[in-house]
């Protein structure tokens, strides 16, 4: 136990010498030590707050790169509307147009048809006439080739030839 005590008492020689060489120790330690440990936790924690500072920048970047995308996005979907109503305006323009040569053109066709039927119309009424007048014409002939003065003989001929143009 004497041992033990003389352990736990101090003896200012050990104590001297302890504290000697702690402040050696530790001078030693500094310069060669704590110096390059300080300047590389120094040197670590600018790196972190650079690269903290680069995080926040291209986080801000990436923010407003994603508003421009919303922005193109939204500017797309416009162009798309605006493309698609002017494709149903040019449509429906076109339609009508359609509509209205299709109408005029069916005007033309129905009076070009009209006045073909009245043409035929009139040719016919035309050949009619001639038919009849050659008829009255031959019949005349035939009438004054006969004997004039036998009235009923002509009127019997004038009835067969009525009944000939009846059955023609």
């Amino acid at each position: 136990m004497v041992f033990l005590a003389s352990l736990l008492t101090p003896d200012l020689g050990i104590f001297f010498w302890t504290v000697l060489i702690f402040i050696v120790l530790w001078s030693i330690l500094g310069k060669v030590a704590w110096n390059p440990i300080t300047n590389a936790l120094k040197d670590r924690e600018g790196r972190i707050e650079n690269s903290l500072k680069q995080a926040e920048i291209a986080h801000e970047e990436m923010a407003s790169l994603k508003a421009d995308h919303e922005k193109l996005l939204q500017e797309a979907k416009e162009e798309r509307s605006r493309i698609i109503r002017e494709a149903k305006e040019i449509k429906d323009e076109i339609i009508n147009e359609a509509r209205v040569k299709a109408k005029e053109e069916a005007a033309k066709i129905a009076e070009a048809a009209q006045m073909e039927i009245q043409n035929q119309k009139m040719a016919a009424i035309i050949e009619v006439k001639n038919l009849i007048g050659q008829s009255a014409i031959d019949l005349t002939k035939d009438l004054l080739s006969r004997e004039l003065s036998d009235i009923s003989a002509q009127e019997a001929y004038v009835a067969k030839e009525i009944k000939n143009l009846n059955l023609n």
